[in-house]
C-alpha cells in the first residue's frame, strides 16, 4: 500500500472528495481564486470565505520524473511522478501519477485528465494521458524580482567576519557517533580562531535538532558536551537554508548580544542507514510530505529533477550539461585529500550510470556520508588579533520572493535560488564579474545550474553554452566552481562544505586546489527551501 495522507480538519475533504469522482480544489467564496494545498485565507481578496470546488480534473504535464529507484517498498519502479496544472487556473498543480501508460511515453505538454484510486479511506488523485497535447506554454518565463532596496547604507554583515573553521573526517558509514564528529569540528574552529571553548558566546545549528541522520542532536547536545555558557543559541529547520544559521549568528554579533558564536552542521546519513535506525515509517505523512509521499515523491531527486526535466524541454539542453557539472566536480575532488570520489570519471561514465530518476543518474546525486563541520563569526574588530586572516562578509541574500513550495511555483528551475539570488546584489555595489570563486550548492547537478544562471553568471537557458564544455568552471577557467569537488564528489554535508571551503579559498591554504589570487567567493548553501547566499571576500581587499 503506498503512504497515506493524514486525514485534518483542513485537509480532510480533499482526500476524501474523490469517492464521487469529482476532483475538487480550494476556492474563495469572494472572488473565485483557486487555492492549493489548501490554506485558512485567500492569496488574493484575504477573505477567510472559501469552500471545495469542483473543477474539470484535466491539466497538462508542466514537471515529470520516471523514478526507477526503490524509495518504498509498495512502490515497484519505473513510475512517473509529475507535476499537472490544472486547466482552469495552471498556477494551480498538483504532484501525482501519471498511470496507464508506458512511462517513457509520458512528456511534458501533454493533456492529462484525473482517475481517482481509493486506498483505506483515501481517494488519491491519479492522472491518465488523454492522447492530445496542449497548444500553450502553460509555465510562466523565470524573472529576476526586485529585491527590497537596504533601509541604510549601513550593512550588518560589515560587523562579523568568518574567524576560524573546523571539519571532523568525512567518510561513508564511519560508525562514528555523530555528537563525537560535531565537538571534533568544533574544537579545530575555535583553535582555527585561536579562541578558548571560554570565548564562545553563542551557538547557532542548522536544522537543530533532525532525525534521519541529519544532526548531532542540536544546540542543546552540544552545550550540553561542552558545557558553554552562551548568551544567545539558534537553530530550526526555518531558517534560511544552512547558511541561515551562519546569518542569524552575523545578526547576533551586529547586535552586540555575542562576541564569538560557534555555528556547526552535522550528517551521519551513511551509518544510520547502515544501521537501519528510525524505525519502519510505516505511519501516515503529514505537512508539506503529504502532498508528495502518496505518489512515491520520496525523495529532494524526485522534486527537482521535475524541474530538471521543464528546463531540458524549455531551453533544449541535454543531459551533458548536468555532466558537466559532475565531470568538474569530480575533476577538482582530485586534488582534494578529503573528498570521498576522487577516482577520475568520463562523461561516458556519467551517462552511462545507474538511472535514478530522470534526467538524473547515479552521479547527478550527492554522496550521503558522515561528517561535521563547524564555522566562527566573530565580532569585526578581533580581526587583528586573529592568527588567521578573517575573512569579510561583504553581502547575503535572504529575500523570498518565490511560493515556498516545490510545485506550486518555480518550475524552471530549483526553487528558491533566484530571489535570494537578487537579493545578495542588491546589498552590494560588486557584480558576478567581481567573483572569482563560486560555491554552488550541488545536492544534483541541476542544483547548481540554477545558482549559476540565477546569480546571473548566464542568462536563464543559457548555461549548457556558457559551459563551454565545462571548461569555464574548471579550476583554472574563468569562474571555478567548487574547487573542493562540492556535494557530488566530497560528500553530503548540507551546505556547510561550500562555506568552509570559501574560508580556505580566501586565506589561500587550498594547496593543490588553490584557486590563484582568489579575492572574492560566492557561497550557497541550499535551495528548495529558503536558502542563504553569501558573498566573502579577503580582508586584504
Amino acid at each position: 500500500m503506498r503512504p497515506l495522507p493524514e486525514l485534518t480538519p483542513a485537509t480532510e475533504w480533499f482526500w476524501t472528495s474523490g469517492v464521487d469522482g469529482q476532483l475538487r480544489i480550494q476556492g474563495c467564496t469572494q472572488c473565485g481564486t483557486l487555492v492549493h494545498p489548501p490554506v485558512p485565507i485567500c492569496p488574493v481578496c484575504r477573505s477567510r470565505e472559501y469552500e471545495p470546488t469542483i473543477v474539470s480534473g484535466r491539466g497538462t504535464i508542466i514537471g515529470y520524473t520516471v523514478n526507477q529507484h526503490q524509495w518504498h517498498p509498495d512502490f515497484t519502479p519505473p513510475y512517473v511522478i509529475a507535476v499537472v496544472a490544472l486547466a482552469e487556473e495552471p498556477g494551480v498543480r498538483l504532484t501525482t501519477n501519471i498511470v496507464n501508460c508506458d512511462p517513457e511515453e509520458v512528456h511534458i505538454g501533454q493533456q492529462v485528465v484525473v482517475r481517482f484510486t481509493n486506498e483505506e479511506d483515501i481517494w488519491i488523485p491519479l492522472f491518465e494521458l488523454t492522447g492530445q497535447e496542449s497548444e500553450a506554454d502553460v509555465v510562466p518565463e523565470p524573472r529576476r524580482p526586485v529585491a527590497r532596496a537596504p533601509l541604510s547604507d549601513d550593512r550588518f554583515e560589515h560587523r562579523s567576519v568568518l574567524s576560524g573553521v573546523g571539519r571532523s573526517t568525512l567518510g561513508r558509514r564511519l560508525m562514528v557517533d555523530p555528537l563525537s564528529l560535531t565537538i571534533d569540528a568544533c574544537l579545530k574552529a575555535v583553535a582555527d580562531a585561536g579562541l578558548q571553548l571560554e570565548d564562545i558566546d553563542g551557538l547557532s545549528t542548522y536544522p537543530g535538532y533532525a532525525g534521519m541522520g541529519m544532526s548531532e542532536g542540536g544546540i542543546t547536545a552540544v552545550e550540553e558536551a561542552l558545557r558553554l555558557h552562551p548568551t544567545w543559541t539558534n537553530g530550526g529547520g526555518d531558517l534560511p537554508g544552512p547558511g541561515g544559521s551562519v546569518i542569524a549568528a552575523m545578526l547576533a554579533v551586529a547586535s552586540g548580544l555575542c562576541r564569538h558564536v560557534l555555528c556547526f552542521r552535522t550528517v551521519w546519513e551513511s551509518t544510520y542507514a547502515t544501521l537501519r535506525l528510525g524505525g519502519s515509517g510505516g505511519g501516515r505523512s503529514s505537512g508539506p510530505s503529504a502532498w508528495r509521499m502518496p505518489f512515491g515523491a520520496m525523495s529532494a531527486s524526485n522534486w527537482i529533477a521535475m524541474n530538471a526535466n521543464q528546463y531540458l524541454h524549455r531551453y533544449g539542453a541535454t543531459r551533458e550539461m548536468l555532466g558537466m557539472i559532475a565531470l568538474n566536480g569530480r575533476m577538482n575532488a582530485s586534488r582534494n585529500p578529503a573528498a570521498i570520489y576522487r577516482d577520475p570519471m568520463t562523461m561516458d561514465d556519467y551517462m552511462s550510470a545507474r538511472p535514478i530518476t530522470s534526467p538524473f543518474g547515479l552521479y547527478d546525486c550527492d554522496i550521503p556520508c558522515d561528517g561535521s563541520i563547524a564555522v566562527i563569526v566573530s565580532d569585526a574588530s578581533v580581526v587583528s588579533d586573529l592568527p588567521r586572516m578573517g575573512i569579510r562578509i561583504e553581502a547575503v541574500g535572504t529575500q523570498i520572493t518565490e511560493r515556498v513550495s516545490w510545485d506550486q511555483d518555480t518550475i524552471t528551475h530549483e526553487p528558491q535560488v533566484i530571489g535570494q539570488s537578487a537579493h545578495l546584489w542588491s546589498r552590494t555595489s560588486l557584480q558576478p564579474s567581481d567573483v572569482d570563486v563560486a560555491l554552488l550548492y550541488d545536492g544534483f547537478t541541476f542544483n547548481a545550474i540554477s545558482w549559476l544562471e540565477a546569480l546571473g553568471f548566464c542568462r536563464f537557458g543559457e548555461a549548457q553554452e556558457w559551459l563551454d564544455g565545462g571548461r569555464r568552471i574548471a579550476l583554472d577557467g574563468e569562474l571555478p566552481v567548487n574547487p573542493h569537488g562540492g556535494q557530488l564528489s566530497e560528500g553530503r554535508t548540507h551546505g556547510f562544505g561550500f562555506l568552509y571551503e570559501a574560508v580556505i579559498q580566501l586565506r589561500h591554504e587550498a594547496e593543490a586546489r588553490q584557486v590563484s589570487d582568489a579575492a572574492t567567493a560566492v557561497v550557497t548553501s541550499g535551495g528548495g527551501t529558503p536558502s542563504g547566499v553569501l558573498l566573502l571576500q579577503r580582508n586584504d581587499v
